[in-house]
């Protein structure tokens, strides 16, 4: 004769946790890349500055994102002279006022260069570039300079315009460039979920 017993039980637990949050923000931020040719075609150096967008050029992006407005991307690579150890670079820089850096035009093309922007990434980050077309420099003067701006406006020397951000070489600081030769400038901007 078999005996047979068997016995089961269930057993459920839970956990609510109160008063938790979800966060989530976006952090943005962009690099200039800067490589220098002489006359001849050889690299004379290159250097990269991070740069400081400014409160228009947020307002801009939140602006054009966010509303929906009529909105045409065009956007241009200016330079900034040196001494960049003399130069201040403000939040509040805008292309009608920036006293503490100014433009330098010692370049043979009439206007600021355009940054033609490629389909940005879709990792986290999120890049885009000009690297597809980098801005061309023709230097015809010796300079010095100090980093690099974007703006909306083409004018050279000009002061109307959406300034999205500005950038000062760090270290080893400011170059040098002369007659002959040539500048290419890319400007890489991230967007990252912080």
């Amino acid at each position: 004769m078999f005996n047979e017993k068997a016995s089961s039980s269930d057993k459920a637990a839970a956990s609510v946790d109160m008063g938790g949050e979800f966060k989530s923000g976006a952090r943005g931020g962009g690099v200039f890349t800067f490589k220098c040719y002489d006359k001849d075609g050889n690299l004379k150096w290159e250097d990269s500055a991070h740069n400081l967008v400014v409160n228009v050029g947020l307002k801009d992006m939140n602006d054009k994102y966010f509303s929906g407005s009529t909105y045409t991307a065009a956007w241009y690579l200016g330079l900034v002279t040196g001494p960049g150890s003399g130069n201040t670079y403000a939040a509040a820089d805008t292309m009608a006022s920036h006293a503490g850096w100014t433009e330098n035009t010692d370049y043979s093309e009439s206007v600021r260069q355009t940054a033609t922007f490629g389909s940005a990434t879709t990792a986290d980050p999120s890049v885009i570039d000009n690297s597809g077309s980098v801005a061309v420099f023709s230097m015809n003067g010796t300079a010095t300079i100090a980093g690099a701006f974007l703006t909306s406006d083409d004018t050279k020397s000009g002061t109307s315009g959406i300034l999205f951000s500005v950038s000062n070489f760090t270290s080893p600081g400011d170059r040098a460039v002369v007659s002959g030769d040539t500048l290419n400038v890319t400007y890489t901007f991230s967007l990252d979920a912080a």
